[in-house]
């Protein structure tokens, strides 16, 4: 049974940085991408960044590039998002994602629960 299980999510105050971790099992990590999408109250899940499966290549949407950094471990079948300069827009809960993949697809087939990132002015 795959799991991805997220941690690392808090509370920060506006210019702080935190450090988001995906820990997966049951499956073959390194042939999957792995991403991040977030949801903030009362909005769409949208996407953040993402990973291919040999951590070559890395993708951000615009509103995090240069703040926001994906990485990856497939010795310890884990992916990271460190963020920094965070700001009260980035507050929502972030979801780790996987694909049997090379690339990340739009809709990823596995999901983990979650991590609260909420982020103070």
């Amino acid at each position: 049974q795959v799991q991805l299980v997220e941690s690392g999510g808090g509370l920060v105050q506006a210019g702080g940085s935190l450090r988001l971790s995906c820990t997966a099992s049951g499956l073959t990590f390194s042939l999957h991408a792995m991403g991040w999408f977030r949801r903030a109250p009362g909005k769409e899940r949208e996407f953040v960044a993402r990973i291919s499966s040999t951590g070559k290549s890395t993708y951000y949407v615009d509103f995090v590039k240069g703040r926001f950094f994906i990485s990856r471990d497939n010795a310890e079948n884990r992916m990271y998002l460190e963020m920094n300069s965070l700001k009260p827009e980035d507050t929502a809960v972030y979801y780790c994602a996987a694909a049997a993949r090379p690339v990340l697809p739009s809709e990823p087939e596995y999901w983990g629960q979650g991590t609260q990132v909420t982020v103070s002015p």
